[in-house]
């Protein structure tokens, strides 16, 4: 313990007279809220046609799953680097790995990896958005089971473990499945941030922002002048609810919404789109548009495609893009900056010093480690 207080006496100290980055209010720049999820790294080309309005705008988003098992350095550099060139800011949504008709439940060893794997990457912005998990608030999305608490735990040291790795990562909880009820599968969104809450009652503040799931429901079909807790604008019914923990103000990333054309035409949801484009999602607090989906060959996600088989844009597209903007985020400088690297919770403890080493890099190289480690074992 005494040369580990060393150790961080010291680190303080130097940190002190360093910069220090950290992330910064994404509507406190012009913004461009429209987006849309994509499934694969190769589909951003495609989809900064909309994001961006065929190059009219600029500095859209973008939300894309990485599971546990694709942490292929080469290919997600190129992703990162592709939405640079597009001009896109990218929302990376962590997840686990299918097993059967669950995904699995997260580890702490998951955090470490992605932290990782996603803090030695080139982003295009200084914000690195990052979602941890999915959906948590049903038992397919989380290991076959429900725990709020479970989800509480991971979140808080997900949050520890990603900042320590930059403070540059602006972390956000699951987006929740607002039409869940209490059943044994499924939890009222309420009763699961309630007993998130008690679980760990900072968690609130801690978080950077808000995700919310505003699906039109029921049956992803209803009007979009129809305000509640399951509805286009369920975000305010969420942040309303916080407030009762926080105070803290929560930009609004929407990462996921859109009709389905099981009941209604591509007209008919080109003029929803209109109308909550204009009205609900005119607000202010909301950095974030991502309607899912880009993509759907086919499978359940069909009706909800952005794109025909023919990779035809459908008509709704084109109105979403009509609403992008000129965004103007902070963006990654070309300076090199040393990242702080993260060991493995598994790895021990073993610092050599190279020949191009300076002590301050060894000193920082230590001292992440070690925090790792506590995240990990607290």
């Amino acid at each position: 313990m005494i040369f580990l207080s060393i150790i961080l006496g010291i680190f303080s100290y130097l940190i002190s007279v360093t910069p220090v980055l950290a992330i910064y209010d994404p509507l406190s720049v012009p913004n461009n809220k429209i987006g849309i999820h994509i499934l694969f790294p190769d589909e951003i080309e495609p989809a900064s046609k909309i994001i961006n309005n065929n190059g009219k705008a600029q500095w859209g988003y973008v939300t894309i799953p990485i599971q546990a098992t694709d942490r292929d350095r080469k290919k997600w550099q190129l992703f990162f680097d592709q939405c640079k060139n597009n001009k896109v800011i990218p929302i990376v949504r962590v997840a686990t790995v299918a097993e059967g008709s669950n995904w699995q439940e997260p580890n702490n060893f998951d955090l470490v990896d992605f932290a990782n794997f996603l803090g030695d990457l080139n982003w295009p912005t200084t914000n690195r958005y990052v979602i941890i998990f999915n959906e948590v608030n049903r038992s397919d999305e989380y290991g076959g089971f429900v725990s709020p608490e479970k989800y509480a735990d991971i979140l808080n040291n997900a949050i520890d473990i990603f900042k320590a790795k930059s403070a540059d990562f602006f972390l956000l909880p699951a987006g929740l499945d607002n039409a869940a009820i209490n059943t044994k599968t499924s939890f009222n969104w309420r009763r699961y941030l309630e007993r998130m809450y008690l679980r760990h009652p900072n968690i609130f503040n801690k978080i950077d922002g808000w995700t919310s799931h505003a699906y039109p429901n029921p049956d992803f079909s209803s009007r979009p002048d129809i305000s509640g807790v399951n509805k286009v604008d369920s975000f305010r019914t969420d942040l309303k609810y916080i407030k009762l923990f926080s105070n803290k103000k929560l930009p609004v990333f929407i990462t996921e919404t859109g009709w389905s054309r099981k009941y209604l035409s591509e007209h008919q949801i080109s003029l929803y789109y209109q109308y909550v484009l204009t009205h609900q999602w005119n607000d202010p607090n909301i950095v974030a548009i991502t309607p899912f989906l880009l993509s759907a060959q086919d499978g359940a996600f069909m009706d909800f495609s952005f794109k025909n088989t023919d990779g035809e844009y459908k008509e709704f597209a084109q109105t979403l893009s009509d609403y992008s903007t000129i965004g103007e985020p902070i963006l990654t400088q070309k300076q090199e900056i040393i990242e702080l690297p993260i060991i493995s919770a598994t790895t021990s403890v073993q610092i050599t010093k190279s020949n191009n080493e300076n002590s301050f890099t060894l000193l920082k190289r230590l001292y992440n480690s070690l925090l790792s480690l506590m995240s990990i074992f607290k």
